[in-house]
């Protein structure tokens, strides 16, 4: 309420067409399974197939903006939707923050790739336990073990040499499936992707070189 007035239009409307929007616009639609939206009465998730192409924490910081589908970006820009500046993800992140809400879950999965954003609407003093044990559960599961570590070392010893690689030909020279290739990628600072979801390659960024 507003003055005595009903207003149907708040900034949560606002972020949740923002969500849609972005889920839309950088999907893959020629990876699987498609676009899914579940929501029940805590929370809602948007899925797109396809990875992130700014990398994760670039979308949560915000800045930078490489849609795969920029024709359906103009399209929802015409009616002031979504957001050019690649803002649009920590305008969600800071409305939740604004409502005291649990702050949004980004998701990249591999084989098949996948982005996924989970927003709930659990106020987040009243889950403080749980968010602590979540938290516990998450810094376990980050943890780099010795044999993940010599994985990356020979990583970087690769396309020191190669220069650029793809997921494949990473994965038969330290000896690891694909999927594992690709998630000890994902956790290395030192790595980046380029090119598009078939015909991407992982090579050493300019400061490690």
């Amino acid at each position: 309420m507003k003055g005595g007035d009903r207003i149907d239009d708040t900034p949560v409307h606002k972020a949740l067409r923002e969500a849609l929007a972005n889920c839309l616009i950088n999907a893959d639609y020629y990876g699987t399974r498609g676009v899914v939206i579940k929501k029940d009465q805590n929370q809602i998730i948007f899925e797109n197939p396809g990875y992130i192409r700014t990398g994760k924490e670039q979308m949560r910081k915000g800045g930078e903006s490489d849609p795969r589908n920029k024709t359906l970006m103009k399209m929802f820009n015409l009616v002031n939707i979504g957001e050019r500046s690649g803002s649009g993800v920590p305008n969600i992140f800071n409305t939740w923050e604004d409502q005291g809400w649990k702050e949004p879950v980004i998701e990249e999965r591999f084989d098949p790739d996948r982005t996924i954003l989970t927003l709930e609407f659990v106020d987040k003093t009243n889950k403080e336990k749980a968010a602590k044990k979540s938290g516990e559960e998450k810094t376990a599961k980050k943890k780099i073990t010795n044999k993940t570590k010599e994985k990356m070392i020979k990583i970087k010893e690769y396309l020191s040499e190669n220069k650029e690689a793809k997921t494949k030909d990473i994965a038969e020279y330290i000896g690891l499936k694909h999927s594992r290739t690709r998630e000890i990628l994902s956790q290395m600072d030192s790595v980046e992707s380029i090119g598009t979801n078939t015909n991407r390659k992982y090579r050493l960024k300019d400061n490690q070189k």
